[in-house]
C-alpha cells in the first residue's frame, strides 16, 4: 500500500509540473511522439491526466521497419485516453536524404537521422499549433547517452527524465498503460528485431542497479558491470551538456 500511495504521489508531482509548464509558457497544448513504446506511452498519459487528453496530440512516425503492432498499440492507447492521434511515415522524408550527395545507408547514420526527422516534424506541428514538444527520455537511457543528439532527446518539457526505466514500468502501471506495451521488448525500432537492452549489452535492471549503486557512491565503480556502465555515461557526457560556448553556459 505504501510503495502504491508513493508512485501515485510521484505521477502527481509530475503532472503538476505538466501543467505549470503549459500555463507559464502561453502554450496551448503538448505533441507527444507516439512510439508504441512504454516511456511515450507513459508521457502521453501523464500529458492527458494533467491538462485533457483533448489539449494532446500524438503523432506515430513510422518508418519502414516499423512494426505494425507498434503503430496499433500507439493507436489503442490514444483511444483510450482521448488523445487525438496521427500518423505520419517518415519514409519520404528518408527517400529524400538518400538523394543527397553524399549520403551513406548504415544503421548508425540511419538511425540518427530517422530520431532527426521525427523530432523536426514533432516541432513543424508544435509550431503549427503552438503547442510544446513534450519529450519522452528516461534516467537510464538519458545517463547512458543512449540517444540521439537534438533528436529523441530533444524536448520543451522532459517528464519523465528523472525516473530509471524500471521507475517508467511501476509509474506506466499506476497510470493505466496497457498491458502489451508495458511487456513489450524496449526497442528504438531502428531495424528489424532491433532491442534496447542487447544493443546497450545489459538489461535495463542490471543498468538501474548500477546507476543507482554509482550516484549513491559518488560514481566510483565496485565491480565490472559498473565499470562498463561507468564507461558509458563519461563517454556519453557532452550529450548532457550545451555546446561550448562563453556565456557561461553550463
Amino acid at each position: 500500500m505504501k510503495q502504491t500511495c508513493e508512485i501515485g504521489c510521484e505521477c502527481e508531482r509530475i503532472e503538476q509540473m505538466i501543467r505549470h509548464t503549459l500555463w507559464s509558457s502561453g502554450a496551448k497544448g503538448f505533441v507527444v511522439g507516439i512510439s508504441g513504446g512504454v516511456d511515450s506511452a507513459l508521457a502521453a498519459v501523464l500529458c492527458a491526466r494533467a491538462v485533457g487528453g483533448e489539449r494532446v496530440l500524438g503523432i506515430a512516425l513510422p518508418s519502414p521497419v516499423t512494426p505494425d503492432a507498434d503503430l496499433r498499440d500507439g493507436k489503442d492507447l490514444c483511444a483510450a485516453f482521448e488523445i487525438p492521434f496521427q500518423t505520419i511515415p517518415i519514409e519520404p522524408m528518408l527517400s529524400a536524404f538518400a538523394g543527397m550527395e553524399g549520403f551513406e545507408n548504415n544503421p548508425y547514420l540511419s538511425g540518427n537521422l530517422m530520431a532527426r526527422i521525427r523530432m523536426t516534424t514533432l516541432y513543424y506541428h508544435a509550431n503549427r499549433l503552438h503547442y510544446l514538444v513534450c519529450g519522452t527520455s528516461n534516467r537510464s537511457e538519458y545517463m547512458l547517452g543512449y540517444s540521439t543528439k537534438y533528436g529523441d532527446s530533444a524536448a520543451d518539457i522532459q517528464p519523465i527524465l528523472h525516473c530509471y526505466k524500471t521507475r517508467v514500468y511501476a509509474l506506466a502501471k499506476e497510470v493505466g498503460v496497457p498491458t502489451p506495451i508495458i511487456e513489450k521488448p524496449p526497442s528504438a525500432g531502428l531495424w528489424p528485431g532491433q532491442s534496447d537492452e542487447e544493443e546497450i549489452g545489459f538489461t535495463y535492471a542490471a543498468i538501474d542497479r548500477a546507476l543507482t549503486s554509482l550516484e549513491a557512491n559518488n560514481w566510483t565503480a565496485s565491480n565490472a558491470q559498473e565499470e562498463l556502465i561507468l564507461g558509458k555515461v563519461q563517454a556519453s557526457m557532452h550529450k548532457r551538456m550545451s555546446p561550448p560556448n562563453l556565456l557561461g553556459i553550463p
